[in-house]
């Protein structure tokens, strides 16, 4: 894991957002929170489970949301980017 972690850091592609302040559960809102962050294949990662992302998320097909105690090598490495 350690070095799946490490290789996402080198490559630029891991990016840390302070939180998502989602008003409302909205896909195309989230969807472009991740095109200005350039993460349209993001692993999103948060610290709890937050409903408003998860909901907002599940209909983009190349993302996918996990809370950091659930996050494993596989996911780390298929998608380019980790939120």
């Amino acid at each position: 894991m350690k070095s799946a972690l490490t290789s996402k850091v080198a490559d630029n592609k891991f990016i840390v957002v302070d939180e998502f302040n989602l008003s409302e559960v909205k896909t195309s809102a989230f969807a472009k929170i991740l095109k200005n962050l350039k993460a349209e294949k993001a692993l999103v990662v948060t610290k709890d489970k937050d409903e408003k992302v998860v909901l907002s998320a599940r209909n983009l097909p190349t993302v996918k949301t996990t809370m950091s105690s659930t996050i494993n090598v596989y996911d780390i490495l298929k998608y380019d980017t980790m939120v």
